[in-house]
């Protein structure tokens, strides 16, 4: 079974998630033609190799070329399905966006049907979000695992106004998952990446015993004086080794034990 571990020590965005798939084998051709097939203009994806604290890695950019509109949920599913994508990834995407809506409707007291996006309804956010799924399609993972997710403190600046760090829809994605603390005044979880790992992800927590076979790291954009990158392992999941029974392990003792109590009983009778 071929797996993915993200590794997200400087946190998890859209752009370094991008960025370590196309690290760790997605050609960048390949992912700018699937991304045609979506009907949405007004873009320009720049990658680049980068270092980060003297760790190659990749960066994704991605310009907006074009006014873009807020979108509603239904205006984004109806992307997607106009779209000539691969049914899994048009699955996946709106899995990913509709979990998204959920949260930002719980924040808002709205129904969901009427949430408005703005950050995440960005081309550029779009663009993360189902030019990931293209990728992790492509590579052909079948499962994901990730590492508990830090969270950083301090606010950020929004169409909302100012927003308190980690953001609130970060926070309600991610409930039920793995988080920590870190002294790092910087966004470290992105709503858009809570919302793809949070929604692709099967296990969080340490890594599974597995066989590497590439890994890649996607660059954040925030200078840090800590490595902002992203790592992913890509391999097979190790089998797990069978553990003997308890019959195993003790039974040629048992038999012993049983054969001299045999033999006293025996020289006793004699």
């Amino acid at each position: 079974m071929t797996i993915a571990y993200f590794d997200c020590f400087s946190g998890i965005a859209g752009d370094m998630i991008l960025g370590a798939l196309i690290d760790v084998g997605v050609e960048v051709t390949f992912l700018k033609n699937e991304l045609k097939k979506l009907p949405v203009t007004g873009y320009d994806i720049t990658v680049r190799s980068v270092e980060c604290n003297h760790i190659a890695a990749v960066d994704v950019t991605i310009a907006v070329t074009e006014e873009q509109h807020h979108r509603s949920l239904s205006d984004i599913i109806g992307l997607l399905k106009a779209s000539t994508l691969a049914p899994e990834v048009k699955k996946h995407s709106q899995n990913i966006f509709y979990n998204l809506g959920k949260a930002e409707a719980k924040i808002h007291r709205i129904d969901v049907e009427k949430v408005h996006f703005h950050e995440v309804g960005a081309v550029d956010s779009i663009i993360d979000i189902v030019g990931s799924v293209i990728g992790i399609t492509k590579l052909g993972i079948e499962k994901i695992y990730c590492s508990p997710l830090p969270f950083g403190h301090g606010f950020v600046s929004c169409d909302h106004g100012i927003l308190p760090l980690p953001a609130p829809a970060t926070v309600e994605l991610l409930k039920g998952i793995p988080v920590y603390s870190v002294d790092r005044k910087q966004e470290l979880v992105t709503p858009t990446g809570a919302a793809i790992i949070a929604t692709l992800a099967q296990d969080f927590g340490e890594m599974p015993s597995m066989k590497i076979s590439r890994i890649g790291y996607g660059s954040g954009k925030i200078q840090s004086e800590y490595p902002n990158v992203l790592r992913v392992f890509l391999g097979d999941l190790a089998p797990k080794r069978k553990n003997k029974t308890t019959k195993e392990k003790t039974g040629k003792k048992k038999n012993s034990r049983f054969n001299v109590s045999s033999k006293r009983k025996k020289r006793k009778e004699r």
